[in-house]
């Protein structure tokens, strides 16, 4: 019996697969399109979509543990019901579900309000899981990583309410090690949901301040302007994304995104090392051509 990994070409997914394949279990990872990112050896790569139930059938069998995590989409809450449901009827009972932090609270913000509803079928239904809450990714500000170093401008406008960003690898090792958790117990575990926070709370302007102690030069916080926010993701992608993006961040804006008390002790625990900090993660991306 296997475990299979939804989105698994994507950052987090293929992290989850490195991880999970130096442990010697059989592994399955689910793509959109053949062959689209080399696999981890002696990884079996599944073609199908998320919102196909014949494909999602197939993909689940002979699967003992679920990795569910699917992309920002339309139909992301349709995909993710249907996988969930097609799961209860193979008999899986050992998944680990990719949610948002504070998706009860972003009740505005579609992909928030989605991932919340995905929360609440599986209470409802009693699905033993895993729900993992994680907050922004460091490794997003690669994307403004030109504009940092063009313009001497940080501009993501998180504010000043305070962000618990995340490196993505360790929300990789957190997952990987709830998986295995799950797949190698005698029967099927309670469920839980675990924040996934880093181990300090950033600002706009402090954001601003390690790129300019990295970079050795001077970097500004841009503000908050939404609306440059926002008509700047609509030039290179789909207009309702931006727009939800624009969503979240007036929520981080408004309340931040923090993790519950004892969040950061939890997590370097399960770890066992210490998390990695915004600065390491800015020295990394430094670091890549």
């Amino acid at each position: 019996m296997s475990i299979l990994i939804t989105g698994a070409s994507g950052t987090i997914g293929s992290l989850v697969l490195q991880r999970l394949a130096r442990e010697g279990v059989e592994l399955k990872a689910l793509v959109r399109t053949p062959g689209k990112a080399p696999l981890p050896a002696g990884v079996t790569e599944v073609v199908g979509d998320m919102g196909s139930a014949k494909a999602m059938r197939a993909a689940l069998s002979s699967v003992r543990t679920l990795f569910l995590l699917n992309a920002v989409a339309p139909d992301e809450v349709t995909q993710a019901l249907m996988t969930l449901n097609l799961a209860r009827e193979a008999g899986i009972e050992r998944i680990v579900y990719l949610s948002v932090i504070h998706a009860d609270l972003y009740t505005d913000v579609p992909h928030f309000t989605g991932k919340h509803t995905v929360e609440r079928m599986t209470e409802s239904l009693g699905l033993p899981m895993t729900i993992l809450r994680p907050a922004y990714f460091m490794q997003n500000d690669r994307q403004v990583r030109s504009v940092i170093e063009g313009h001497g401008v940080y501009p993501m406008p998180i504010g000043t309410a305070g962000v618990g960003m995340i490196d993505v690898r360790d929300i990789a090792d957190v997952a990987a090690a709830e998986l295995l958790e799950r797949h190698h117990a005698a029967s099927p575990l309670p469920g839980r949901t675990i924040d996934l926070v880093g181990p300090e709370i950033l600002t706009g302007p402090v954001a601003a301040a390690v790129w300019s102690d990295e970079l050795k030069r001077q970097v500004q916080y841009g503000g908050n302007d939404l609306d440059g926010f926002e008509q700047q993701l609509a030039a290179y992608g789909p207009d309702w994304l931006a727009y939800d993006m624009r969503l979240m961040m007036a929520r981080i804006q408004t309340i931040g995104m923090h993790g519950r008390v004892g969040s950061v002790e939890l997590l370097e625990q399960m770890l066992g090392r210490p998390l990695r900090t915004y600065r390491e993660a800015v020295r990394d991306m430094l670091q890549q051509m």
